[in-house]
């Protein structure tokens, strides 16, 4: 089984190679025996740097994600047709999967929608945390387009978004748990969906945080890859008469309106 891990956005230049490396085992950690995980980017493309913009603003509030889903459709339709048997976009907003399965036969994974479901098959009131407060306006609508909004007991940030994040871990494992803890006694929660996977396993383990706060904290990567698994190990997709495909081949995907096949 081969699963291809799909970053939100073109890989930066100053990402290292032991970095990538870094996420790699991490996934691979997760997943079964025999399952493979290939951590890609989609290709760069003008507006790429919106997100690196908002992200230096500590404004993130969706519209890097509206920006990406063209190259993000391409890269799936490219996994399709180079032997993969699903893709998972490690992005926790979910940003280009609907597109992407109006593209593609094989399971294309949001990692928000999957994980809102693990949770509600465990609790009846799920909190979300996102990493900025911006982050939620959005958020929110996603999850009622998804008609999951009924679950979803309250919805807070971190307020911690930078490029040294490991080294902010402890301060992130103590936000995050003065957050859980305040979420239980304000709002009932029951479970918790940690949102933006930079934080949230990468740095911090959701494991020790449920064990401070004896509350389920979702690992979305996690659940993903092991979605993912099922998926393909149970020969299933997203329905046709949900996302009707045409089988357009990856070519035209690289070309303007005058080009040809």
């Amino acid at each position: 089984m081969r699963i291809m891990f799909l970053n939100q956005a073109p890989r930066d230049p100053n990402q290292s190679d032991a970095e990538v490396e870094a996420v790699q085992q991490l996934l691979a950690s997760y997943a079964s025996p025999g399952t493979e995980i290939e951590v890609h980017f989609p290709e760069d493309y003008p507006g790429a740097l919106v997100h690196k913009i908002q992200g230096r603003a500590q404004r993130t509030n969706g519209l890097h994600h509206a920006m990406e889903v063209p190259g993000l459709v391409r890269k799936a339709v490219w996994a399709a047709e180079n032997a993969f048997d699903a893709v998972i976009q490690s992005n926790t907003f979910d940003p280009g999967v609907e597109a992407s399965r109006l593209a593609v036969r094989i399971p294309v994974i949001g990692l928000l929608r999957t994980a809102l479901h693990v949770g509600a098959n465990l609790a009846d009131r799920i909190a979300v945390i996102t990493p900025l407060e911006s982050d939620i306006p959005s958020c929110r609508r996603t999850i009622e387009a998804y008609r999951m909004g009924h679950v979803v007991a309250a919805m807070t940030s971190l307020e911690i978004y930078s490029d040294n994040l490991a080294a902010r871990q402890a301060e992130i494992f103590d936000r995050a748990c003065e957050l859980i803890e305040g979420l239980k006694r304000d709002h009932g929660a029951q479970c918790v969906l940690p949102l933006g996977g930079k934080l949230i396993p990468y740095v911090v383990d959701p494991n020790e945080l449920a064990a401070r706060t004896e509350v389920p904290v979702l690992n979305t990567k996690a659940i993903g890859v092991r979605f993912a698994e099922l998926c393909v190990g149970l020969g299933l997709s997203h329905a046709e008469a949900a996302y009707p495909h045409t089988g357009i081949p990856f070519e035209a995907f690289t070309k303007g309106v005058g080009g040809r096949l």
